[in-house]
């Protein structure tokens, strides 16, 4: 540590952050500290204000700065589809392709048993409200295609299926200009059984 009190404080929060390791927590630090002096009582005020102010949708459980977040409150969304993801930022990749216009629900992490992460903690008496909020046509599960991704697809698929209620999973496979030589294993072999017959 550096031997300041406050500076190792601030050290020491910034590596609580995920992606910040001890090397980068001291070079943000001392970039506050000595060049961006100016942003630290700003960066202070926003997070208080957020802390204040942003609170869990009571609909779909995003982040929303109401009862209800945007995508909750608009009437141009189709509410019979509903779209299951792991995280606002999540919600945020889908909403920049363009293509989805459905509702979603956010679990905010997904079931990971070794780490003491099971369906407690992913809102579920929340998601259980939700489904009976309006006759859903589809549930399109989109956690992560991690192990954990994976688990959690599996578990809520089965709960989906014992409410009567249609359930698919995103695809995966090989990205948009992907070249096949350069990828993994698992992804061909995913894209392969998920294979669609090809459209006129």
């Amino acid at each position: 540590m550096f031997g300041i009190a406050a500076v190792d404080e601030l050290v020491s929060l910034l590596r609580r952050l995920p992606g910040i390791g001890p090397r980068s927590a001291q070079r943000i630090s001392f970039e506050l500290l000595v060049r961006k002096r100016e942003l630290m009582p700003l960066l202070a005020a926003a997070l208080l204000r957020a802390n204040g102010e942003i609170r869990h949708c009571q609909r779909c459980n995003n982040l929303a700065d109401a009862d209800l977040c945007a995508i909750c409150r608009s009437d141009r969304r189709d509410h019979g589809v509903l779209c299951v993801v792991e995280s606002p930022a999540d919600v945020l990749a889908i909403e920049a392709t363009g293509i989805y216009n459905g509702d979603y629900f956010v679990l905010m992490g997904h079931l990971s048993p070794l780490d003491g992460i099971g369906p407690e903690a992913l809102h579920l008496e929340r998601f259980a409200e939700r489904i009976a909020l309006a006759d859903l046509r589809e549930v399109i599960l989109a956690t992560n295609p991690t192990v954990e991704g994976e688990a959690t697809a599996h578990f809520l698929g089965g709960m989906m299926r014992r409410e009567g209620v249609a359930v698919s999973r995103i695809a995966r496979g090989v990205p948009v200009g992907g070249e096949l030589e350069y990828v993994d294993r698992g992804t061909l072999g995913r894209a392969l059984t998920g294979r669609r017959a090809l459209e006129d």
